[in-house]
């Protein structure tokens, strides 16, 4: 099962173009580690099928007919709570990208990377790693505020998190109890005006910090 010692990365392909769905599983179906445990055509097909596949990952396009890929990590998040969702998409759009930060993505990325970035991103989404693609990265940090809001604990707080790090390992590395951890966060997306660990990692990129 997925999360077990040694086990592949189990791997659900979501996109309703028949030849970007099948070329992004054929090439993540030959790297090591990763095994696609199924594929999908739509939002509605893959909210009916992916919860028996058991993914670690999904990734999935934004705009698709019928149930869009928002709304269908929506019904995602509800069957398949440990899985993590990485959007792959052709759409630079501010308003989706903030819809998809709001349903819990760990990642935006666009479709014109290079051929080995997508078997990279769900290696990362699996160890929870947040991505966006940097032109994305860019247009959000925009309206984004400055860093001077934080105190330098704050400060080693969002590094941590950017680079990916639990409440427990930022606890061991600030020797800190991990209630006191949530509590930094928890000041740090309320300074910031943030709303989740994700978009406070891409603050913490656009402004230097990692």
């Amino acid at each position: 099962m997925t999360g077990d010692a040694g086990a592949d990365t189990r791997v659900f392909v979501v996109d309703d173009q028949a030849l970007v769905r099948e070329g992004i599983a054929a090439l993540l179906g030959i790297q090591p580690g990763i095994e696609v445990a199924g594929s999908a055509r739509d939002g509605a097909e893959a909210a009916e099928a992916a919860p028996a596949c058991r993914p670690g990952v999904v990734l999935m396009d934004v705009r698709m007919p019928g149930i869009d890929g928002v709304a269908a990590m929506a019904l995602l998040r509800r069957s398949l709570p440990a899985c993590k969702i990485v959007m792959l998409t052709t759409f630079n759009d501010d308003e989706y990208v903030t819809r998809v930060l709001k349903a819990g993505a760990v990642g935006y990325l666009l479709k014109n990377l290079p051929a080995a970035e997508p078997a990279r991103a769900v290696r990362l989404a699996h160890a929870g790693v947040a991505q966006f693609d940097q032109t994305v990265v860019a247009n959000l940090a925009a309206g984004l505020p400055t860093p001077e809001l934080l105190t330098p604990r704050e400060t080693e707080v969002l590094r941590l998190i950017s680079a990916g790090a639990t409440n427990k390992e930022i606890a061991s590395r600030l020797y800190l109890s991990e209630g006191t951890v949530e509590n930094h966060i928890s000041r740090v997306l309320s300074r910031l005006g943030l709303r989740d660990p994700t978009q406070a990692a891409l603050y913490a990129r656009d402004n230097g910090l990692v």
